[in-house]
């Protein structure tokens, strides 16, 4: 485990605290992604005395669980068969559909009752298609996408946006609770798809805006540096002028969010606003930007990269 990767340390605590409010029997939580975000995530649970099992496409992935008292399943069914809640924690629409929906997902094992709880980043209109897909086998499902990158993931303070019914947010809430620190029930199935839509729109144009906040400086002769200083006591100040515009100064974008994922973000928020008969023109901009960070082989970096098409640093 890397120095910086400590994970949160409150225990069962964070289960605890509203122990009150759940009347589901949480045995075994099931894992499906164990990536930048859904490794430290796991870690946290195992902290709170969870018992945990996964499924994952490729074992070397579990590697660092190899000393934990954990399962190991082949197939999501497989998983789902095993446990109480599996929670999802993938990259793409797609790969949610598979290991939900598809011909070994947890919709052909999971037993009525069952809860699926998707973390993922995806289409809240295909969200809503497997609420229904599943809700038809008496299984059930929140859609709860997160905010606050690696670092909120170690720490346990993501935020965390929930669709779906509210007895099933107040069953999940002890599990959610050890994941972060403002969980906030949005509204129905598909409802924490759009408000992280709307994240994502938001952090996206706030690091566009920082970028030419610093191209401005810069091309003024003043040292973008100090700009940064001046403005982080003011109204400008915002965590993308404190975290990422260190990572535009500094010139390193070692991926929280890799720039590929957040591209992809955009065009979910993109296609729900075409879908709904409305234009948003700076979202159009920056997936622009992104898009050509991807197509110059740069979608590994962090998102936070924006910055170097912004200041000509790629063409």
């Amino acid at each position: 485990m890397k120095a910086s990767e400590q994970y949160n340390p409150r225990g069962k605590l964070c289960a605890l605290q509203s122990a009150g409010t759940s009347t589901m029997n949480i045995e075994t939580i099931g894992m499906i992604g164990t990536g930048i975000m859904g490794r430290p995530m796991a870690m946290n649970l195992l902290q709170a005395n969870y018992k945990l099992a996964f499924y994952a496409r490729r074992a070397g992935s579990l590697q660092p669980f190899e000393s934990r008292p954990v399962n190991r399943f082949e197939t999501p069914a497989e998983l789902a068969r095993h446990c109480d809640i599996t929670i999802t924690m993938v990259s793409d629409t797609p790969d949610v559909r598979e290991v939900i929906a598809g011909e070994a997902g947890i919709i052909h094992g999971a037993q009525p009752g069952h809860l699926v709880i998707d973390m993922s980043t995806i289409s809240p209109e295909e969200t809503r298609s497997l609420a229904m897909q599943l809700g038809s086998r008496n299984i059930e499902m929140l859609d709860a996408p997160v905010s606050g990158g690696e670092q909120g993931a170690i720490d346990a303070t993501l935020s965390i946006m929930v669709g779906g019914k509210d007895e099933l947010f107040a069953q999940a809430l002890p599990v959610l609770q050890c994941l972060g620190k403002n969980i906030t029930h949005v509204g129905d199935h598909g409802a924490g798809q759009v408000a992280k839509a709307c994240n994502q729109i938001l952090v996206a144009q706030t690091m566009s805006a920082v970028a030419e906040a610093f191209l401005l400086a810069r091309s003024s002769g003043v040292d973008p540096a100090k700009v940064r200083e001046a403005l982080m006591g003011g109204f400008a100040y915002s965590r993308i002028l404190e975290v990422h515009g260190k990572r535009m100064l500094d010139n390193a974008y070692r991926p929280g969010f890799k720039a590929a994922l957040h591209h992809k973000d955009l065009e979910i928020a993109l296609h729900s606003a075409r879908e709904n008969g409305i234009s948003i023109p700076g979202t159009d901009l920056v997936a622009d930007y992104l898009e050509k960070i991807v197509e110059t082989g740069n979608g590994e970096l962090d998102s936070a990269a924006i910055a170097k098409i912004i200041l000509g640093e790629i063409k």
